[in-house]
C-alpha cells in the first residue's frame, strides 16, 4: 500500500489511517466532527497527496485537453483553472477533474485518486503530448475554510485567488498554488516536494491551521452538495442527469458531444440528482431507496450534517421533482421522511 510522504508526520499527530484506494491515508486525528467545523469556521489542511495529478506538455496539449474534456478550455486562459468532465462515446463520466493552466501547451491534470492511471494514459496516447506522474515526487495539500486565505498570507506569504493558479518560493521550495477546493470553503491547494511540504505543513499547523482527515473531507463534500466520482456519478451517468451541464461547453467538438444532443430530449424527463434534508432522525447511505410522490430512486451519498446536525443526502429521482418537495428515505425498512434541497445545505437560501 501507498503512503504520503508525510505519514511519519500525520502518525506523530495521531493519525487514524485507512485504505483510500490503495493509499493509507489519514481519516481523522481527534473527531471527524471537530476537524469539520474547524474548516467551516477557520482553517483546516487535508493531505490529499493520494489524489491523481500529472502533468501535460508538448505541442498537442491544448488540443487534446479540447478533445477529451467536455468544459471548454479556450473559455478560460493561462493561469486559470477548470472544472471538468471527461466523457465516454455514449456521454458517461469516465471522471471528473481539474485543469491548471500553466502556459500555452503547458498544463497541469488533477484526476481522481482511482482514474489516474486511466486518465493519464488517455492523455499520453494523444500525438504530441507528453506527460510526467506529480505523484511519484510531489505533496499534494488542500487549506480549506474562512480564514484560509490568511493562512496562506501568513505561511507562504501569498494566497492563490479563486480559481487561478501562483506558484511562490518557500524555505528554498517552491509551492504551485490553486484557488480550488472539494469543501465549500474559500482556500487553495499546494503542490510542492516532499520537503518542502514537511516544513510547510509543521508552519500552517503552529499557524493555527486544524489538522484534519478524509472524513471530515468527505462530510465537508456532501454537505457542500458536490458530487463524488463512483459513488453520485460514474459511466453510466451523464452531465445533464448529475446536474453538471455547467461543466460542458457544447460549442466545441469533444468525445461524447453527440451523444449527449441525441439524448437531450430524452433526459428532461429522465432521472436527476437531487439533494435532500432529513426532517426525522435517520443516517441516509447509498443504495437507500428514494421517494418522492410518483418519483422513485437510489441514495447515492448520505450522512449526519455536522452543522444541521440532521441527516442530508444526494441521489436520483425519476421523473425529477422539485425543490421543497417531500422525499421519503428508507432506512431499516422504516420511512424517514425529509424535503429536497438545494445544496449547499449548511447555507441558508
Amino acid at each position: 500500500m501507498m503512503r504520503s510522504p508525510l505519514h511519519d508526520f500525520h502518525a506523530r499527530h495521531g493519525a487514524r489511517f485507512v485504505d483510500f484506494g490503495g493509499w493509507e491515508m489519514p481519516v481523522q486525528y481527534q473527531s471527524v466532527l471537530a476537524e469539520h467545523r474547524s474548516v467551516r469556521s477557520g482553517a483546516g489542511v487535508f493531505d490529499v497527496s493520494h489524489l491523481g495529478r500529472f502533468a501535460l506538455s508538448g505541442a498537442g496539449a491544448l488540443a487534446a485537453i479540447d478533445r477529451l474534456l467536455c468544459n471548454d478550455i479556450r473559455k478560460i486562459g493561462p493561469g486559470r483553472t477548470q472544472y471538468t468532465l471527461m466523457l465516454n462515446e455514449e456521454g458517461g463520466i469516465v471522471d471528473d477533474l481539474i485543469v491548471w493552466w500553466w502556459g500555452e501547451n503547458d498544463f497541469w491534470v488533477l484526476p481522481n485518486a482511482a482514474n489516474h492511471d486511466r486518465v493519464m494514459g488517455v492523455f499520453a496516447a494523444q500525438p504530441e503530448c507528453e506527460t510526467n506522474d506529480l505523484r511519484e515526487s510531489t505533496v499534494l495539500l488542500a487549506v480549506q475554510g474562512p480564514e484560509a486565505p490568511a493562512a496562506f498570507e501568513n505561511v507562504i506569504g501569498v494566497a492563490p485567488a479563486r480559481f487561478r493558479t501562483s506558484s511562490a518560493g518557500y524555505d528554498g521550495g517552491v509551492v504551485s498554488m490553486a484557488g480550488t477546493g472539494y469543501t465549500g470553503e474559500r482556500g487553495g491547494e499546494i503542490c510542492t516536494d516532499p520537503e518542502t511540504a514537511s516544513g510547510l505543513i509543521e508552519s500552517l499547523v503552529e499557524s493555527g491551521v486544524v489538522l484534519c482527515g478524509l472524513g471530515a473531507r468527505d462530510t465537508l463534500r456532501l454537505e457542500a452538495g458536490l458530487p463524488l466520482w463512483g459513488e453520485d456519478i460514474d459511466e453510466s451517468t451523464t452531465p445533464i442527469e448529475a446536474g453538471l451541464d455547467f461543466a460542458v461547453g457544447m460549442g466545441h467538438d469533444f468525445i461524447g458531444r453527440h451523444a449527449l444532443e441525441s439524448r437531450h430530449g430524452s433526459e428532461i424527463s429522465g432521472r436527476r440528482l437531487i439533494g435532500f434534508i432529513l426532517e426525522q432522525r435517520g443516517i441516509p447511505r447509498h443504495g437507500h431507496t428514494l421517494r418522492s410522490g410518483d418519483s422513485v430512486g437510489v441514495v447515492t451519498s448520505g450522512n449526519i450534517s455536522p452543522i444541521l446536525e440532521t441527516g442530508i443526502g444526494l441521489g436520483y429521482l425519476e421523473p425529477p421533482a422539485d425543490i421543497g418537495d417531500p422525499v421519503e428515505v428508507e432506512i431499516r425498512g422504516r420511512p424517514v421522511i425529509g424535503r429536497i434541497a438545494s445544496p449547499p445545505f449548511h447555507v441558508s437560501p
